[in-house]
């Protein structure tokens, strides 16, 4: 893997005009966040070797470089997802790669389904932990020892400090930003109302069938990670309302231009 690694660092270097310090995932509907980006280059992950293909519908399935804020950036539109038939290695093989390009930062958003009774369908939430239930660690077998240790501390795994400026610049916008724990479910399949009470019993705040895997990774490339996820259905398990993708989409798109403004503010403010 890690020449696989190396094979596809090197082909993207070779077209970037300089290292990318920050590193983007969107997610389902959140496309519209790379907007912003001044772009250097586009390319389909087809054209990329040994990068998974995207399948999911609300996912373009494209990699982008070029500036944002005055930051060199890389950015994944749309991502994978174990419920595709991926491995956690497949998964998080961008991770990886994009570690091996320079990047510093990771920054996430994904759509996800609101636990806590306080939140509100359209709300920006900034994770502050996580809760792994996908039953599987993208760190499982040979440890890939140029990238991180055996055993990655997982005590601080979203930056406090970029949290922080999260917070700040949200104010600044005037955009409501949640904080929250995210649970990363195995999926396709929504939560049935136990199973909602169970997430919400075990402590978190919003749930979500990708993110945990990346992240897992990003902490082993000793990244620093940011993530912030728009609630697009609410899982109140009393009075369970059916969801469909076509809602998540949509209700995704209508959070695309204050995240992509918050996106832009905490970029252009990031030390170093």
């Amino acid at each position: 893997m890690h020449e696989q690694i190396r094979q596809t660092a090197e082909f993207l270097k070779s077209r970037l005009t300089e290292p990318p310090q920050v590193g983007m995932i969107t997610g389902t509907g959140l496309g519209s966040l790379t907007e912003r980006i001044a772009v250097d280059f586009r390319i389909s992950y087809e054209e990329i070797p040994n990068f998974p293909k995207a399948s999911v519908e609300g996912h373009k399935g494209t990699l982008v470089a070029g500036k944002l804020a005055g930051r060199s950036v890389i950015a994944m539109e749309g991502r994978f997802h174990l419920y595709e038939g991926y491995t956690p290695k497949e998964i998080t093989f961008p991770v990886r790669v994009m570690a091996m390009l320079g990047v510093k930062y990771l920054f996430k958003s994904s759509a996800v389904g609101g636990l806590n009774t306080q939140f509100e369908t359209g709300d920006l939430v900034a994770v502050t932990d996580h809760i792994n239930l996908t039953g599987a660690s993208p760190l499982m077998g040979p440890n890939l020892d140029t990238f991180g240790p055996r055993f990655p501390d997982m005590s601080r795994v979203y930056d406090p400090e970029l949290v922080v400026l999260a917070r700040e610049k949200a104010l600044e916008l005037g955009v409501l930003l949640r904080q929250g724990v995210y649970a990363g479910v195995l999926g396709p399949n929504l939560e049935t109302p136990a199973e909602t009470r169970f997430l919400k019993m075990i402590g978190a705040d919003v749930v979500g069938m990708s993110t945990v895997s990346e992240v897992i990774v990003g902490v082993h490339c000793g990244l620093k990670i940011l993530a912030i996820v728009a609630i697009t259905n609410m899982n109140l398990p009393d009075c369970m309302k059916e969801t469909s993708l076509e809602e998540v989409i949509s209700n995704a798109e209508k959070t695309g231009p204050a995240l992509s403004s918050l996106w832009e503010k905490i970029v252009g403010n990031l030390k170093g």
